[in-house]
Order: structure tokens, then C-alpha cells, then sequence
């Protein structure tokens, strides 16, 4: 019932790789672009979050085009992999890849385009949306949106497991620094560009240390007057989507699938 094809787009740095998840029905919702997640260091198109994700939304209908973006530096290893056609790089070259490939689909897809990504993918999304064509719509999972995690002690305390060490604020701000580099070019998105954001659903693990960034997010979309769906899954972890045996993945595809969709009113 689904689809999928490896492809190439474009791109300004050289060549992007895609992949085409087709219903049987492509032209029934809109095109959803989605980036996977793993800190701007690590993930590609065969990663659950982006491969399992695209086949269970494309099985409920949805068409999907996964784009294996640019990965940044290695933290504290900025040496490795720093050559090659798909050499690391920081900010804002992952950006810019999601740009073009964004600019070429919207000649293919006359449903409309939606772009969505989880945790360094949903960051990732947020900043590319003001420098593209009007999109249908925004799915931010678990995302983080700041260069520094806002501090929300009542938040951290529901971290379990190693994710208390991993996902410490000054480690996720390194990671971002990492990212960014000193000028921080492109790496998040300006809070006075939110009034161009389409209708978004935003998705967020209860127990997830970047669910403050969310929080602070949400509150700002909202002061831009954007048409806010927002879902903090009970109990969850953060990276649900990476995990396709949990009920949590089960109800995030559920919510994705029905809200892309949704027509807006």
C-alpha cells in the first residue's frame, strides 16, 4: 500500500537524499516534508524516527518525503567527517538544504506542503519555515527552540533514567553551541518572525527535559496569534517517535496523521 523511493534533490551545498513515501491515494493530504531528529550530529532516512514514521503515516494516507539534511559536527570531535560530498557542517547549511528541497516539491505537490521534524528536526523546521513559500501547515515533535534551554526545575524533575545526565541543560546548551557555532547563524528561529508560521501542531513528552523549551514556544506562538494544536503526551519520554513498539508512537502518528489531514477552516 505504501510506496517508497530513494531519490536526489538540488541543493545549494551539492546533492540532497530524499525519499518518497507514496500512498495510494498522494493528492488526499498534503505532502508532508519531515526531519528527523538526533542533536544536528546524528540520524539519517533509515533511522526509526524518520523511515518507521514515514511508513506508518503513509499507511494511514498521508505522502511523506524524508530529507536526509546535512549533519552537523561531531561534538568534541569537530574533526571527524569534515570532508567528503556530505561533510559535516554547522548552521546554517542544514537549513538551507530543507530550503531547496522545500522550493522544489512545491512544483510536485499541488495538495500543499506541510514541513515537520522531531527534537533537533523540529528545531530545524521552525527556522526554516519564514524562507520558504507558504506552507499548509508546521509538526514540531518534542522540539527545542533556544540556543539556551530555559530552566524550569518542575519540568526536570520528571526526567528519568539516563536522560537526566544526557539531557542536562548546560550539556543541551554545548550541543547547541556545537551546532551553532559562535554566531549562532541560523541554528534557531527569531522570535519576531513567529507571525509567519502556518497552523501548527506541536507534540511534547511529559517527561522531557527540552519540553521547557517547548513550553516557552508554545506561549510564543500564541502571542503571534498562530493557530495552535499543542499535545504533552502523558508519561512520555522524550523521542517517542524513535521508539515504534510504544504506545506513545502509536498516539503521536494517530494525532499527526489526522490533524495533516484536517483542512484548516
Amino acid at each position: 500500500m505504501v510506496e517508497v523511493v530513494d531519490g536526489v534533490m538540488p541543493g545549494p551545498h551539492g546533492p540532497v537524499p530524499i525519499r518518497h513515501y507514496r500512498p495510494q491515494d498522494p493528492a488526499a493530504a498534503p505532502t508532508l516534508v519531515w526531519l528527523h531528529g538526533g542533536g544536528f550530529f546524528r540520524g539519517d532516512l533509515d533511522l526509526p524516527e524518520s523511515d518507521v514514521v514515514a511508513r506508518a503515516l503513509s499507511a494511514r494516507g498521508v505522502p511523506v518525503v524524508t530529507v536526509d539534511y546535512r549533519l552537523g559536527p561531531l561534538p568534541g570531535m569537530p574533526w571527524i567527517g569534515r570532508t567528503g560530498p556530505r561533510a559535516r557542517r554547522r548552521a546554517p547549511h542544514a537549513r538551507d538544504e530543507v530550503v531547496a528541497v522545500l522550493r522544489e516539491l512545491a512544483t510536485e505537490c499541488p495538495a500543499g506542503l506541510v514541513l515537520g521534524g522531531a527534537s533537533a528536526g523540529a528545531c530545524l523546521a521552525a527556522t526554516v519555515i519564514p524562507a520558504v513559500p507558504a506552507l499548509s501547515g508546521a509538526v514540531l515533535a518534542y522540539g527545542f527552540f533556544h540556543a539556551r534551554l530555559p530552566r524550569d526545575p518542575a519540568v526536570q524533575r520528571l526526567v528519568r533514567g539516563h536522560r537526566r545526565i544526557t539531557h542536562a541543560p548546560l550539556l543541551l546548551d554545548a550541543a547547541n553551541r556545537n551546532y551553532v557555532g559562535p554566531l549562532g547563524a541560523g541554528g534557531f528561529p527569531a522570535p519576531e518572525r513567529l507571525g509567519t508560521f502556518p497552523r501548527t501542531l506541536m507534540l511534547d513528552a511529559e517527561r522531557d527535559t527540552m519540553r521547557a523549551s517547548g513550553d516557552r514556544f508554545a506561549r510564543q506562538l500564541g502571542a503571534a496569534e498562530v493557530d495552535l494544536e499543542r499535545h504533552v503526551l502523558p508519561d512520555s519520554r522524550h523521542a517517542f517517535l524513535n521508539r515504534p513498539d510504544s504506545i506513545d508512537f502509536a498516539a503521536a502518528v494517530d494525532l499527526i496523521a489526522s490533524w495533516v489531514a484536517r483542512r484548516p477552516v
